[in-house]
């Protein structure tokens, strides 16, 4: 039951047009590229903010890490190179597995800049058959984000977005979002309002919206306008951590997993806590189911894990599946990125992940390696 395979798109097609209305579209308000590094538990100590988050920094503290980062270096047999650049964010990482390793179409709606940065970033999505058709090159600096991966495999993460080139909620269109089924958002104060005018316009073309938490610090900061998102009634699926879920009911008598699907089950038709190496819990409706993590893999990497986990839930829901097989694909697709480093799936751990589907009856997807 092995993966099917066809052709890809030319790397060199940076237009995107050879896909029209993909089924699921990531919002990009700020496109970046991901710079990660293996440290030494050290570098963690003395960079703002506190480790395994994400939160953003300044342009100068971003260069006055790059430069911490090359004297704190972990070096590894099995890396080409001690600092991996390619296309970052947590929505990125979603679409371009969906698109790599499900055979998902799909595209992103935003901004990068014309820079080489922003050049990486076209190139390498291209290269895995997204529609980067609704992608504004601007005259601007693109976004990057420090990955810093500690010795544990858990990753702290630094974006530096403040001068990144920018969609802004003027400039998106209804025929961005005509024809597709989901729309694919991260959580952000400081992008709350073109996230939330890109859900209005989504829902007005008819689309789901998927919602993931971003960070402890980001629901920890800016809780109260993640509520009123969520009670908006827009939201029709989510994702948290358990790190995420405990900020989310800061406060309130009953705490855990699975507390947190209960209160987000209020709001959303789906939602999701992911539990690390201890699988996941999920809701839909009065349906909630506990699937443990699939396959024993070590972790070199945790960068995007719950990222493609999003992707193979949401590729289960595509493709009509139960909820039980939408956690089961989540966590196979959620092993298979922690295996190296970086939020980019390669096809040896693709692979890897079609034969945990072998070994639980679920068949392979259609994709093109």
């Amino acid at each position: 039951m092995g993966a099917e395979f066809l052709p890809k798109p030319s790397e060199n097609d940076l237009s995107g047009d050879y896909q029209a209305a993909p089924v699921i579209l990531g919002l990009l308000p700020a496109a970046l590229v991901d710079h990660i590094a293996r440290v030494d538990l050290s570098i963690l100590s003395r960079i703002p903010g506190e480790p395994g988050g994400s939160f953003p920094v300044a342009a100068e503290e971003l260069k006055d890490l790059l430069k911490e980062v090359n004297t704190h270096i972990s070096s590894s047999p099995n890396d080409l190179s001690p600092v991996k650049t390619i296309a970052g964010g947590s929505v990125t990482n979603t679409i371009r597995g969906l698109a790599a390793g499900f055979g998902i179409s799909c595209g992103v709606i935003g901004a990068c800049g014309d820079d080489e940065q922003g050049a990486l970033f076209l190139k390498n999505m291209s290269f895995y058959g997204v529609n980067i058709s609704r992608l504004r090159v601007k005259d601007e600096h693109t976004g990057q984000c420090v990955c810093l991966v500690d010795p544990l495999g858990n990753r702290t993460m630094r974006p530096c977005i403040a001068t990144a080139a920018k969609i802004q909620a003027g400039e998106l269109k209804r025929e961005d979002f005509k024809g597709s089924k989901w729309l694919v958002v991260r959580y952000s104060i400081y992008n709350i309002e073109v996230i939330n005018a890109a859900i209005q316009i989504a829902k007005q073309e008819g689309l789901l919206i998927s919602l993931d938490l971003a960070s402890f610090e980001m629901v920890r900061k800016f809780r109260t306008p993640l509520l009123e998102l969520l009670e908006s009634g827009n939201i029709d699926l989510c994702f948290a951590n358990e790190d995420e879920a405990a900020e989310l009911l800061s406060g309130e008598q009953v705490v855990g997993p699975e507390a947190a699907v209960d209160v987000l089950g209020k709001y959303c038709q789906w939602a999701v806590v992911t539990l690390g190496p201890h699988g996941c819990i999920a809701r839909h409706k009065k349906e909630v189911v506990k699937v443990p993590a699939i396959g024993q893999t070590k972790t070199i990497d945790a960068t995007g894990a719950g990222d493609l986990f999003a992707g193979g839930f949401l590729y289960g829901l595509v493709k009509g599946m139960s909820l039980e097989e939408c956690c089961i694909i989540g966590s196979c697709s959620g092993g298979s990125v922690i295996r190296s480093l970086g939020g980019e799936v390669s096809p040896e751990n693709w692979q890897w992940m079609y034969k945990q589907f072998k070994t639980k009856g679920l068949p392979a997807p259609i994709v093109s390696l």
